[in-house]
């Protein structure tokens, strides 16, 4: 079985995949270690820990090597954050989307809100943007289509989760695997996520997030991290600093 079947199986609904974010070589090791099924890193961390921020600071020629080199160091799947593909533009999206395909990464995720900008990007837009990357990518790639509507609202309703519901269906007839919803966390709107959108569902853990087996029981099939790995790990060694300096 290919890396990518192997990545593609893991997401199953009621028996999440946990994805313990990662952002270089030493980090993926650490992780691997531990027992994990695949990789994946977070755009945040891998900008953090270079100096670079996140939305788009890390240079793309350092994303694309840093995931080389994380592919080349471990037998497991490896799925990268790639944000928004460093550019709006569906052709060029895609283009840089198949460099990192080049890879040996087995997926991305790939995000709709305007990076550099304000808003969400229009759902006829990003449908355009997802369709041409799998078009670039072939089946053989996993792409988890984020929606950062829950991220950009004051509030989290039922109407929201409407409209993110509207975007997942558009997203799954456009070729995407999976469904990435950053700040869902109540059940109740995750079984309604699940029972209508065609596509396995991506949460993310947080502080005061629900635990695994909520999740689990809701239908959730995939677990991130995001930057909540790295950032435990640096307060950690701040700490262990300040003691070892008095």
């Amino acid at each position: 079985m290919s890396r990518f079947a192997t990545f593609a199986a893991l997401h199953v609904p009621g028996d999440p995949v946990v994805l313990y974010n990662i952002w270089d070589v030493g980090s993926a090791l650490a992780v691997v270690a531990a027992g994990a099924k695949a990789l994946a890193t977070g755009s945040h961390p891998v900008g953090d820990a270079q100096g670079f921020g996140d939305a788009h600071q890390v240079p793309i020629d350092y994303a694309l090597e840093n995931a080389r080199r994380i592919v080349g160091a471990v037998e497991l799947p490896v799925s990268v954050d790639f944000e928004g593909a460093y550019s709006p533009d569906p052709d060029e999206g895609a283009a840089n989307v198949a460099a990192l395909q080049a890879t040996g990464a087995v997926g991305c995720n790939f995000e709709d809100q305007v990076i550099g900008g304000e808003g969400i990007h229009p759902l006829e837009l990003q449908v355009r943007r997802i369709a041409a990357i799998r078009k670039a990518v072939g089946d053989d790639f996993f792409i988890n289509a984020r929606t950062d509507l829950l991220i950009k609202a004051k509030a989290i309703d039922d109407a929201l989760i409407d409209e993110a519901i509207e975007r997942g269906k558009a997203f799954a007839d456009a070729g995407a695997n999976g469904f990435f919803v950053p700040r869902i966390a109540d059940p109740r709107h995750i079984v309604r996520v699940v029972r209508e959108v065609p596509l396995p569902l991506n949460a993310i853990a947080f502080p005061g997030a629900p635990p695994k087996s909520a999740w689990a029981a809701a239908g959730v099939a995939r677990i991130s991290h995001g930057p909540f790995p790295h950032k435990a790990l640096m307060a950690k060694l701040t700490e262990m600093a300040r003691a070892a300096i008095g």
